[in-house]
């Protein structure tokens, strides 16, 4: 690093470990996750976690309006300063959990993200909330995105895998290596594209339900169906055969099996 190099780093707010940051300076990797966004320049970006900026620099200049969601006081008064002159980017000082992502944007949109590992899943579902974006990209722990894009019947399936895949269609796009990020994480990332289904596994009025079954499910995970949902509802045995039987799904099937289709129709078959 030259002198420059040095001064331009020490004028930076010092690496939050409790918040889990670690900075992707990659220009390639970058471009290649603003590529994944497929902007056409029309669109309103929400950047989750910005950072110091470094996607949101690739981002700004293929985005029509650019909402950059940053918790960290002192970066987003960089981001600030920063941007300050730029009319297409607002930064946004809040805990993204507590942003309505669909009212901030005033229309369609697409989410990208560096998030956190230790809030992955709740921004995930977060992201997923209605008006849900169109498209989403973020970068993710390796396991986790893994878990995301696993198929019904792989060591990998759980919940994560079927909650997301009951309303989106998921892909694993590429790995990254701890050392492109500063600091190193100790684990490997991997960025994911997410985009909703025009004709999701399950209603808007079933989400919660089935997110909470689909849940309860998987803390049986070794257990057979007929079990599952005998101890998940409180039903005899000639009750959970009847649900599974007009489910059609075998009674001894265990929930890492089963796809969102089938955890769908299991919920809609539940006795009321």
């Amino acid at each position: 690093m030259d002198d420059a190099g040095r001064r331009d780093a020490s004028r930076l707010p010092p690496v939050r470990k409790s918040l889990g940051q670690h900075f992707l300076n990659d220009p390639r990797i970058l471009g290649r996750i603003a590529d994944a966004l497929e902007l056409s320049g029309a669109e309103v970006v929400i950047e989750i976690g910005p950072g110091r900026g470094a996607l949101t620099e690739v981002l700004l200049p293929r985005a029509r309006r650019l909402y950059a969601i940053e918790y960290d006081r002192a970066l987003a008064e960089l981001l600030r300063r920063r941007y300050a002159e730029d009319a297409r980017i607002t930064i946004v000082e809040r805990d993204v959990l507590q942003v309505n992502l669909g009212e901030l944007a005033g229309g369609p949109y697409v989410v990208a993200g560096n998030v956190p590992y230790y809030i992955t899943t709740p921004i995930l579902f977060h992201g997923l909330t209605r008006p849900r974006p169109d498209r989403a990209v973020y970068l993710v722990q390796r396991e986790v995105a893994e878990r995301i894009v696993a198929a019904a019947g792989t060591r990998e399936y759980g919940a994560l895998s079927a909650n997301v895949q009951a309303v989106a269609a998921a892909e694993l796009l590429f790995r990254i290596p701890a050392g492109a990020f500063h600091p190193a994480p100790k684990v490997e990332s991997a960025v994911v594209r997410i985009v909703p289904l025009s004709d999701p596994v399950v209603r808007t009025d079933e989400e919660d339900a089935f997110r909470t079954f689909v849940q309860g499910a998987f803390g049986f995970r070794r257990k057979q169906m007929r079990r599952v949902l005998r101890a998940l509802w409180d039903v005899d045995a000639s009750v959970a055969d009847e649900v599974l039987a007009k489910a059609e799904v075998d009674p001894t099937a265990r929930p890492e099996t089963l796809s969102p289709e089938r955890f769908a129709r299991l919920l809609r078959a539940r006795p009321r």
